[in-house]
């Protein structure tokens, strides 16, 4: 990765908040994050790029946002004017653009692609606060976890802390469509997808090696399996998900270990009743329920794909990396009516 050895220089927030500049700003995440950049009390956006669309006007692309700015897309990198990036490219881009640019060292990077979600030479910290917090205080380039890696790690990892994953995982998570990007596909259209359901990459998706990493923080997995089936939901945004643990734990004591393990979580909470998908969708909240049957554990969770299981993680992210309160730019309602 290439950087430049500048001197760090004051947040050019001194001129008005964080200055930002977003790539791959022409998809669905990169439209979702204009939305919650240009409601943010502490950031400007000061480029939004796209090669493909410069010189247009963001709102002719994310039409959703027609009125609330007058941004253009530009194929220009004005890093000398930003305090942090944020990389919506799709996978395996993110590499190659560092690779390839010159970043200053003094500019933070949030990369939403899957390329440095894994330990390996680089300085990337994995972005789920609610595992790594204090590391994302002080990170310089973060991570950003996968939508179906976050719904189903925040469902394990107090298992994983009370020592209670032994054995094998069975996981079954549906998404929106959102979640296989903008570019029209076979399976993404709204003439296949509405009323439809299927399955794709089970027991192989590439959100598993982010998982185990993850847990096995709190509890090495030895042989145990994550054994993952994700559906396609007939739907545009969230993740519902359930995973089942085997475990002679009382239920009892479970449920108060989910509680204290995200007593402290900004957007994370325990639910006692059971869960549906609109107390989620278009909010960063994740939410988490148990119930006990026999020695199954079965719990549930369900979060936005685009907000908690991507930009509103992002932006959160960017909140403590500034020293910003978490919620700053994430006070959303939830589209339960």
């Amino acid at each position: 990765m290439k950087t430049n050895n500048t001197t760090s220089s004051p947040l050019r927030g001194d001129r008005g908040g964080l200055s930002v500049g977003v790539f791959g700003a022409a998809g669905y995440t990169g439209g979702e994050l204009i939305r919650l950049l240009l409601n943010h009390p502490e950031a400007e956006i000061v480029f939004a790029h796209s090669e493909s669309n410069a010189g247009n006007l963001v709102s002719d692309v994310h039409e959703g946002l027609l009125g609330d700015t007058d941004l253009r897309f530009t194929d220009q990198m004005p890093f000398d004017k930003v305090d942090v990036v944020f990389f919506c490219f799709g996978h395996g881009k993110s590499e190659a653009f560092l690779k390839e640019h010159t970043v200053p060292a003094n500019v933070k990077i949030i990369d939403l692609a899957q390329d440095f979600r894994i330990k390996g030479e680089h300085d990337f910290v994995y972005g789920l606060p609610e595992l790594n917090r204090e590391a994302i205080t002080t990170a310089q380039h973060v991570a950003n976890p996968g939508c179906f890696a976050t719904a189903i790690q925040l469902a394990l990892l107090p298992a994983a802390k009370m020592g209670l994953v032994n054995d094998d995982v069975s996981v079954n998570a549906i998404t929106g469509s959102t979640g296989a990007g903008q570019k029209p596909g076979a399976t993404t259209h709204f003439s296949w997808r509405a009323d439809n359901m299927s399955i794709y990459k089970p027991f192989t998706h590439q959100h598993l090696a982010e998982i185990r990493q993850s847990l096995n923080q709190l509890q090495p997995l030895g042989e145990a399996s994550i054994d993952f089936i994700p559906y396609r939901g007939p739907f545009a945004r969230g993740i519902f998900c359930t995973a089942v643990v085997k475990t002679d734990a009382p239920v009892e004591a479970i449920i108060e270990g989910y509680k204290q393990f995200y007593a402290d979580a900004a957007f994370t909470h325990y639910s006692d009743k059971a869960l549906d998908l609109k107390q989620v969708v278009n909010t960063n909240k994740a939410l988490v329920h148990c119930e006990k049957y026999g020695q199954k554990l079965l719990i549930t969770s369900c979060i936005d794909n685009l907000l908690k299981g991507a930009v509103g993680q992002a932006v959160q992210n960017m909140n403590l990396m500034h020293g910003l309160d978490e919620h700053c730019g994430l006070r959303l309602k939830a589209s339960a009516f």
